[in-house]
């Protein structure tokens, strides 16, 4: 019997430290998926943001090459009185806007430089030898916007202009990845935006920039004690899951791709601890997006579901809703290509941008 008693026992301690054993692991499992949900998210809500900051550089861009005097100043070859223009508008929104390092430039047919607002001698340099994404616009003549690689990172819209009905040459509006990081940075998040050296040319800048886990730092506004931090563990399980937990902060890893879809390093985002607790306890209805004006949110979807508005072009609607934001000086420059577009709407589509409808929605009523 005694024999028997301790067999009972032995298996009942067996079963005990299985099913403490079973309690731990699922716990970790379930720790795990929570973590992989809330990266999961987090990284979702990230690439609304980074849509958002390239649907803004794309309106604007698209707005300002409809600007007649850069026209002018191209269709004429007068490089003075296009680097003057562009000097001009950058000094104004720096002086104006939050916008601190925008760089605009006018390249010709041949993707030559024309003329750039922050260096004045670099007339006729060509770009094509380095800028394989340009080729493409040769054909298609559409405007584009993404991540690019030059002496520094940064995010590039390429627009194609039109002087009547021949295209002319390019205007390219540029804002370092610097800005994007400190907008995250406001809202408690820290960036690194992490080159592969493959991808850095051999006359770039960021060649001398610091690195981590062998990738080059592109953005020089990051977080040097966060650095301290992400280079002193191991990133096989970063790499594998996507993201690490450590001390008290969440490490994030998501791929970086340029305007071409090719992987050209990797976005290492960091929640602090008191990012990291916000989004565990309310990841579900907490957002990035969130955290910007109540306006541009629904601006932002309503250009996803209606692009165009009540505007026959996503450009006209550029131009024609960038005009009231501006300063009566700025105003000016892009009146009359206001008015020229406005000259070929019918009066219904002109009611109908009045009353903010969709372009395609049938109206009841008569028009006198």
């Amino acid at each position: 019997m005694k024999a028997i008693s301790k067999i009972y026992l032995l298996i009942t301690f067996i079963v005990l430290l299985l099913l403490i054993g079973s309690i731990i692991f699922f716990k970790q499992e379930s720790h795990k998926d929570k973590l992989q949900e809330l990266r999961r998210y987090a990284v979702a809500d990230f690439e609304k943001v980074l849509a958002y900051e390239n649907a803004n550089l794309l309106s604007f861009s698209l707005a300002l090459s409809e600007d007649g005097a850069l026209k002018k100043a191209l269709y004429q070859d007068n490089q003075q009185a296009g680097y003057e223009l562009l000097y001009s508008i950058s000094e104004r929104f720096k002086k104006n806007t939050h916008i601190q390092k925008l760089r605009l430039q006018l390249l010709n047919n041949e993707f030559e430089i024309f003329a750039q607002n922050w260096k004045q001698d670099s007339g006729g340099m060509p770009l094509s030898w380095f800028r394989s994404d340009l080729e493409k616009l040769k054909y298609n003549k559409k405007p584009k916007v993404g991540i690019e690689t030059g002496r520094r990172l940064t995010f590039k819209a390429t627009i194609p202009i039109q002087y009547g009905k021949e295209y002319i040459g390019y205007l390219e509006v540029i804002k370092f990845i610097d800005e994007f990081s400190e907008k995250l940075h406001q809202q408690g998040i820290e960036l690194f935006a992490l080159m592969n050296p493959e991808y850095i040319l051999e006359n770039s800048l960021m060649k001398e920039f610091p690195r981590l886990k062998g990738y080059v730092i592109a953005n020089e506004n990051y977080n040097s004690k966060l650095k301290v931090k992400a280079d002193s563990f191991s990133w096989k399980e970063l790499k594998a899951l996507g993201y690490y937990k450590y001390e008290e902060m969440l490490f994030l890893l998501k791929p970086m791709y340029n305007g071409e879809y090719i992987q050209i390093g990797e976005y290492l985002i960091v929640l602090p601890k008191k990012t990291f607790l916000e989004y565990q306890n309310s990841y579900q209805d907490v957002s990035l997006i969130t955290r910007f004006s109540d306006e541009d949110i629904y601006n932002f979807v309503k250009r996803w579901e209606h692009p165009n508005g009540s505007y026959r072009t996503i450009k006209d609607r550029e131009l024609l809703e960038l005009l009231p934001k501006l300063y009566k000086k700025d105003k000016v420059l892009l009146t009359q290509a206001a008015e020229g577009v406005l000259q070929e709407y019918t009066k219904q589509e002109l009611i109908d941008i009045i009353l903010k409808n969709s372009h395609k929605v049938n109206k009841v009523g008569k028009i006198e």
